[in-house]
């Protein structure tokens, strides 16, 4: 479902993006309820994942491609030991 606040976020999420990493908690919130909503339709996602896999895993990939653009590298190695 989708997530309001960034207390909402299950603490996988909040473990490996702490309170100080705040921007990468807004970018993963914002694309997973964005993946949620466009994810809806099992047709649209290529994939067998369900719908919250796939917006976990959108996600993911969108924090990953702000580290790699902002070069957040104290985020890297924990970020891509987490994706699903």
């Amino acid at each position: 479902m989708p997530y309001r606040t960034l207390t909402e976020l299950p603490s996988s999420v909040k473990g490996v993006l702490p309170h100080p990493a705040q921007t990468a908690q807004k970018i993963y919130l914002a694309a997973f309820n964005h993946a949620w909503k466009q994810y809806q339709n099992p047709e649209k996602r290529g994939t067998s994942d369900d719908q919250e896999t796939t917006a976990h895993k959108v996600a993911w990939s969108a924090v990953k491609k702000s580290i790699a653009n902002k070069k957040m590298i104290g985020f890297k190695k924990a970020v891509n030991n987490s994706c699903l």
